[in-house]
């Protein structure tokens, strides 16, 4: 949005250097892009009228005119224009002329042809950012020769570029911004008396009718008619505004029309009455296979979502607050206009917009929610400055048409609320007197009252929205800069330390994160030697994945196998994921459980133990025993169940064989899969410490016959609690099975460490601890040491 200093001027005593206003409106949540002077480097140029036009003889995008700068003598001048005819005024930079960007101008040729000078767009001179021609002067406005500056009496100005944000339909208007600035400034609006303009003693309805058919669609329609209109050229004043804010002036009427757009928020749009059919305008939704030609000369394909307007033979005319239609447009034969000023559901205008790529000036203001109530006001500002152009006889009487329209909210306040949201101590009398002033009724009340939201400000809806304005006229700059606090600090939860834990664990061990889906094929249960009962997806992404994993078995096997055929193997991978077991048909969902899966292809099932420990070690997870057992898809051998405090957590293992070759897998693969609910609610992380012994160590191998029940991990565990204090370490390095053996038993080997603490453990002392280990597993488990 542009507005002018002047022109924000006549509504309030605006105070302040230009740069000070721009902080201002900035400050305001109108952030200034852009401040452009305007009136400033005009010296040298001077109106000059067309005398010919004529070709190039060497170019064909240069043109040759000759002008007349108020010596009666043509003055030939090569433009790449070709907007201007003979008669026309135009402005001309005389040579020695510095312009505003710098350029000095001088005589030159141009293809061969001299130029006395240069034409100048209005970008050019800095009135307006129009680079699409020569500005053309109003005929009659000045004489040949005379300085520019003083034919279109520019004083010095100001315009400010804004970047308004969408949720500010009120500052799309130069009356809008100001009333915020001069709430700010604490200064008054200006009140401007209303110009007496003719009216015939006629009711406007005996001229026009209007019948609002879409109640949904339009809220309010007015009209006013208005008599012999001579369409011409509007005043100087008016169409060096509307180039200032970047509108090129069209006519008297259409330029009034833009020019009250701009100035109040209202869009407007003229019809020719003559050219309405039966004078009976209706505003409706759009039919199927309806059409339009707009005032841009294209046809518009309409659909029942877009609102219209249809003339007394239902013919459409208008698209409802976008584009009004060729048919009925003003022209210089126009002498009887009817003027609308209508209030559009905001969502069907934007809906229309976009749909057929068609923005507008007013498309844009009715989409982010014009004023309902403005519409009296700025038809009687419209017809005001039209009076200025034409002898204009207005028909007495308004046309004021009521659809459904949503009306303004009240708000309940608290006064604590807004100052816990903004970071202020400002009372309740502090507040009223800041948002009064931008047209919000504030109700009785010191600590709780009512605010009745103003008619042009859609957006405020809520208590959030008026603790904005509240901020916006006190001023962001002025609130001091906190960070909120929260009663909750972030963090990791428990149980999310501990699953990263054993991410990090099970990387440093040098395995990689797999992550396979969740949805298997019912023979992939089957070939991994598990129980095909699963939950049946009833939309499953692949038809063939249809049920859902009760193990994590599968998903990293495939991976293994997938990784082998692309020659890539030894493979060492782990999963933390979900399994999904089913239930009885009593309960709502599955039983879901938090798993571990581990997968070391190439390798036996002592390196699963190995990943087991280095699991248990980084959780600190106590109590832990493995005990032998057959585990379907395991290694009928070579298989144990995890067990923590006495319950089941897992299975470590090796795969079989079977179900490896089922899974084209032709490598060993060690498997450990535990139970992370489960294991992660054991009591874990309180570790015992001691200190390192400075003193040397000793080693001694142990082999006991035991029989086939009997655990390694029971076996190793009693040979640690033999003697706490000298037995530092416990490690299973053989199992053995012979004829030799009694039927049922088998060899378990370990390596046994004694060290001391404090001191050299001497020969006797070993001897000592090496029997009482024999003991206690003689007694503990029956075995007997193998010679």
């Amino acid at each position: 949005m542009k507005v002018l200093l002047s022109w924000m001027r006549e509504f309030a005593a605006i105070r302040g250097t230009s740069e000070q206003i721009a902080e201002t409106l900035s400050d305001l949540g109108m952030a200034v892009e852009e401040i452009v002077p305007i009136g400033e480097g005009l010296d040298g140029i001077v109106v000059a009228r067309v005398l010919e036009r004529r070709k190039h003889p060497n170019a064909d995008r240069i043109g040759i005119v000759d002008v007349d700068q108020g010596d009666g003598q043509p003055l030939q001048i090569c433009c790449g224009a070709f907007n201007m005819n003979p008669g026309d005024l135009v402005p001309l930079a005389t040579i020695g002329t510095r312009m505003a960007d710098g350029r000095e101008i001088q005589r030159s040729k141009m293809r061969g042809e001299w130029s006395n000078g240069m034409l100048c767009s209005a970008a050019e001179l800095g009135l307006s950012s129009d680079h699409a021609g020569i500005l053309i002067l109003a005929h009659g406005s000045a004489t040949p020769g005379t300085e520019l500056r003083v034919a279109l009496q520019i004083t010095p100005d100001v315009l400010f570029d804004l970047d308004v944000t969408g949720n500010r339909p009120d500052a799309l208007s130069v009356y809008g911004v100001t009333r915020d600035l001069a709430a700010r400034q604490g200064v008054a609006i200006l009140r401007r008396e209303p110009k007496k303009i003719t009216e015939v003693p006629e009711s406007a309805a005996t001229k026009a009718a209007v019948t609002i058919q879409a109640q949904e669609l339009c809220g309010r329609f007015i009209g006013r008619v208005a008599l012999d209109v001579q369409v011409g050229p509007s005043p100087d004043w008016l169409a060096r505004r509307l180039i200032a804010l970047g509108m090129r002036p069209i006519n008297n009427v259409v330029d009034a029309s833009n020019y009250v757009m701009l100035e109040h928020g209202q869009p407007s749009h003229a019809f020719d009455l003559d050219k309405v059919a039966g004078q009976h305008l209706r505003v409706r939704w759009a039919l199927p296979g309806e059409s339009l030609v707009t005032l841009d000369g294209q046809t518009r394909s309409l659909v029942p979502t877009d609102g219209v307007i249809a003339d007394g033979k239902d013919t459409v005319i208008g698209i409802a607050g976008v584009m009004g239609g060729q048919s009925t447009e003003v022209s210089e034969s126009t002498s009887r206009v009817l003027f609308e000023m209508a209030w559009w559901d905001p969502m069907a205008i934007a809906r229309t917009s976009r749909r057929l790529n068609l923005r507008s000036e007013a498309a844009t203001r009715f989409e982010r929610g014009a004023d309902a109530l403005a519409g009296r006001g700025a038809m009687a500002r419209l017809i005001e400055i039209l009076a200025e152009s034409t002898p204009l006889t207005v028909v007495a009487g308004v046309i004021d048409e009521v659809g459904e329209w949503p009306g303004v909210p009240t708000i309940p306040v608290t006064v604590a609320r807004i100052n816990a949201l903004l970071g202020t101590d400002l009372d309740g009398a502090e507040m009223k007197a800041l948002i009064e002033p931008i047209g919000f009724s504030c109700g009785d009340g010191a600590d709780n009252f009512d605010v009745t939201v103003s008619s042009w400000r859609p957006d405020t809806t809520i208590e959030a929205d008026v603790a904005e304005e509240v901020a916006r006229q006190y001023g962001f700059s002025r609130i001091p800069k906190t960070v909120p606090t929260s009663p909750r600090a972030g963090g990791l939860s428990a149980r999310q330390q501990d699953r990263r834990l054993i991410r990090r664990t099970l990387v440093g061990f040098g395995l990689t994160e797999a992550m396979p889906v969740p949805f298997l094929a019912p023979e992939d249960l089957l070939r991994a030697g598990l129980d095909s009962d699963a939950i049946t997806v009833t939309n499953p992404l692949v038809t063939e994945e249809s049920v859902l994993r009760t193990s994590l078995r599968p998903g990293l096997l495939k991976t293994i196998a997938y990784n082998g055929s692309h020659r890539n193997t030894g493979a060492a991978l782990f999963e933390i994921g979900h399994v999904y077991l089913p239930t009885d048909r009593a309960a709502v969902l599955p039983d879901e459980r938090e798993m571990l899966g581990v997968a070391l292809a190439g390798a036996e099932a002592p390196a699963a133990v190995d990943a087991l420990y280095a699991v248990t070690q980084a959780l600190a997870l106590n109590r832990l025993q493995l005990r032998s057992a057959e585990v379907e898809g395991l290694h009928p051998s070579r298989a144990a169940l995890v067990t923590v405090g006495g319950e089941i957590a897992g299975v470590v293992g090796e795969i079989d064989p079977a179900v490896a070759e089922a899974y084209g897998v032709g490598e060993r693969v060690a498997w450990l899969e535990l139970n992370l609910s489960a294991l992660l609610d054991c009591p874990h992380g309180e570790r015992q410490f001691r200190p390192v012994s400075r003193f040397p160590s000793s080693d001694v191998d142990l082999a006991f016959v035991v029989a086939d029940e009997v655990a390694a991990g029971d076996v190793a565990n009693t040979l640690r609690q033999a003697d706490l204090l000298l037995v530092s370490d416990v490690s299973l390095f053989d199992v053995y099975r012979s004829d030799q053996l009694a039927p049922g038993t088998r060899s378990l080997a370990y390596r046994i460490r004694f060290q001391a603490a404090d001191r050299t453990l001497r020969e006797d002392e070993l001897a000592e601890v090496r029997q009482a280990c024999i003991q206690a597993v003689v007694r503990s488990h029956g075995g007997t040491l193998r010679a």
